[in-house]
């Protein structure tokens, strides 16, 4: 370890003159490479926090933030059972060690194909530093590690940041807020300068925000309610923008409504069927699809929206209500599992009515899992059938939507023992329940999983 790291004066003295400039700051370059060099001399966070003036905290959440998982060598075997293995002399019958080298020299990746395998990991990684930098054994060490590297942390780092200063930092509520100052008026045929000079003190927002609001189609009012937006063309700009503006999500509509909270209330409620939500978008900026996927019968609705903004997922609900009645709506609708798609972050206004009465419960999935959600997922494979990714919806009406959908729900399927999505839903549900939400049952030669559907 160097000496500066040992010496309690010399940490002092470091301490003493990064403490003031370093306080608040983002750490650079040259402080995580300063962070690597300690952590493969075996410092500890405190020690290397002294040196480049951060508390130990923060360096225990940058090197734990920016793990790079790797294979461990040329020998990588991380098996729990490679040096006891009963497997040495039958599990790789091409191997050309097959009857000098046991499976804990083997390099071949056998474990791969073993039944048995078990991966063991290394109990150091975890406790502090939960990397290998300054392990003495890395080199010779056979199973999988975790190293930090500052110039992989500080691209992650700067992906990141350049991320979080994109889109919109607006909360649902502040963003109804402005809506219910500033639609109205748009309407009337007033212009968002003259609305924000006469309403400064209201709505706290400079006339470009708003304007970039109704560009992402955050607010009832869209471009062609402003004459003069839709009279002049859009300038060029050097950098392209986003098809549909990225709206930074409020955090707080997950709170109570994880993954985890989900599984929780299933074990609690085993017998409540769930409904799986997601979208398919046709053409960038285009029109979308919200699908609704019934678990216990396999059956999916789905809705034509013009734009696929969260709004518009509520309006879905609240005609569904109406449609349905609350009686009825709510036993097709009790728990509602989806993804943490822009489109779905106001999970308020589906759970509750206007008058603030919970109707169904929203719970998320967690990030990048769709899996979560494998039924819906499946379903959507038949959706690309009849209209392939890159198809616009544009043309398209609720009436083709609902078409398709009765020939998906039609078919036939082995999982269900030869019946059809939609005949188990009339089952569950009553048959009456189907032609209110577009229905039909198509006979079984006349199903059409082809674009040739919609062509006629």
């Amino acid at each position: 370890m160097p000496q500066q790291l040992r010496s309690p004066g010399t940490v002092a003295a470091i301490y003493m003159e990064h403490s003031i400039m370093a306080k608040h700051k983002h750490l650079t370059l040259s402080e995580r490479i300063e962070i690597e060099k300690a952590l493969r001399d075996g410092a500890s966070f405190k020690e290397i926090g002294a040196v480049i003036g951060k508390d130990a905290t923060t360096i225990s959440k940058e090197v734990r933030g920016h793990l790079i998982v790797k294979e461990g060598g040329s020998k990588f075997n991380p098996c729990k059972h490679r040096l006891t293995c009963k497997h040495s002399r039958d599990l790789c019958p091409g191997c050309s060690w097959k009857w000098s080298k046991p499976c804990a020299a083997c390099d071949s990746g056998c474990y791969k194909h073993c039944t048995e395998f078990e991966e063991k990991y290394c109990e150091k990684l975890k406790r502090p530093p939960y990397v290998c930098n300054g392990c003495k054994t890395r080199n010779s060490c056979c199973l999988r590690k975790k190293v930090y590297e500052a110039k992989a942390a500080q691209k992650e780092y700067e992906a990141v940041r350049s991320e979080s200063r994109q889109g919109f930092a607006v909360s649902h509520d502040e963003l109804q807020r402005i809506d219910e100052i500033v639609s109205p008026l748009v309407k009337k045929g007033q212009s968002v300068h003259h609305i924000c000079s006469n309403n400064a003190d209201e709505i706290m927002l400079d006339e470009k925000t708003v304007y970039n609001y109704i560009d992402a189609g955050l607010l009832s009012v869209g471009n062609l309610d402003l004459p003069r937006k839709v009279r002049y063309r859009a300038r060029k700009r050097k950098k392209p923008l986003r098809s549909t503006p990225k709206l930074k999500i409020d955090r707080h509509c997950y709170e109570g409504r994880t993954y985890e909270d989900f599984t929780a209330f299933m074990a609690d409620n085993p017998d409540v069927p769930v409904v799986q939500m997601d979208s398919v978008e046709g053409r960038k900026g285009g029109k979308v699809l919200l699908t609704l996927f019934f678990t216990n019968s396999q059956f999916m609705l789905a809705f034509l929206r013009d734009r696929n903004t969260a709004r518009s997922v509520t309006e879905i609900f609240n005609r569904l209500d109406g449609l349905l009645g609350r009686e009825k709506f709510t036993e097709l609708f009790p728990v509602i599992l989806t993804d943490r798609g822009s489109e779905f972050t106001d999970p308020v206004s589906i759970e509750c009515d206007y008058d603030g009465e919970l109707r169904t419960r929203i719970f998320f999935c967690d990030p990048q899992r769709s899996d979560q959600k494998g039924g819906c997922e499946v379903t959507h494979e038949m959706i690309r059938r009849i209209l392939p990714k890159g198809t616009p919806f544009d043309a398209l009406t609720q009436q083709h939507i609902d078409l398709m959908m009765s020939h998906i729900n039609s078919y036939a399927r082995k999982k269900l023992n030869n019946r059809s999505a939609h005949q188990l839903f009339s089952i569950i549900h009553g048959e009456d329940t189907l032609p209110a939400l577009g229905a039909m049952l198509i006979p079984a030669n006349e199903i059409n999983l082809t674009p040739a559907l919609l062509k006629n």
